[in-house]
């Protein structure tokens, strides 16, 4: 699964003018100086209509090296602003349809994407929520979208994915301080492949956990209705 991710979207170079470059400095800059709210601000607009790639994850790191008492808080905040921006976007694809996202992308990527909802369902959320880019990661939540997965089952996927990736970058910052962020790439370079299985497992588990305690759900609740 991680391999057809991968190849879905090629990551295109970022290119900004100088006004937007000048812009998205300023926007780091109030996060920066906000602390735990910031990174509520920069999550969500990463996960929305902006990209920051890396620079959420870098900044959280940081901010839990220096106040490791406040990791809760800034592990919450981010994941929190990255499931409210995810939203955003689920909800702009779940209105508009397949169509929406065919007139806004690459017909191959629209195609590709949707090839890797139908086989894996919220999987498909769960792998790319948890990855640092180059993963793509708001193509899938389009499709979602588009695919009208339910919104419960779509902020469950999205939760999970987030919510293991900050949280567990926060748990590094803990432990090795300002030297996480290194920690972290030499995880990444020594063991990538062995980190890319373990995720995908523990999200394939936490897919697993939720269709078993959706269905459980359906019984009772028929269970309940035939009384």
């Amino acid at each position: 699964m991680a391999s057809e991710i991968l190849r879905c979207l090629g990551r295109a170079p970022l290119v900004y003018t100088q006004a937007v470059r000048r812009f998205l400095d300023w926007v780091m800059g109030i996060a920066e100086m906000l602390g735990g709210p910031g990174l509520f601000i920069l999550a969500f607009l990463d996960s929305s209509v902006l990209s920051f790639p890396e620079v959420v994850d870098i900044l959280m790191i940081g901010l839990v090296a220096k106040y490791p008492q406040r990791m809760l808080w800034y592990a919450a905040l981010p994941t929190l602003g990255s499931i409210a921006g995810a939203y955003v976007i689920y909800a702009l694809a779940r209105r508009g349809g397949e169509a929406f996202l065919r007139r806004r992308l690459h017909e191959r990527h629209v195609d590709r994407a949707f090839a890797v909802f139908r086989r894996y369902g919220v999987l498909a959320v769960v792998i790319p929520s948890l990855m640092p880019p180059p993963v793509p990661f708001k193509i899938f939540i389009l499709a979602a979208g588009a695919a009208r997965l339910s919104r419960l089952e779509f902020l469950i996927a999205i939760s999970v994915g987030r919510g293991l990736r900050y949280f567990g970058e926060a748990i590094l910052a803990a432990w090795y301080g300002d030297a996480a962020i290194k920690k972290i790439g030499e995880l990444v370079h020594e063991h990538g492949a062995d980190a890319l299985w373990a995720l995908v497992l523990l999200g394939a588990a936490g897919g697993v956990w939720f269709l078993w305690w959706r269905r459980r759900n359906r019984f009772d609740s028929n269970a309940g209705s035939s009384v």
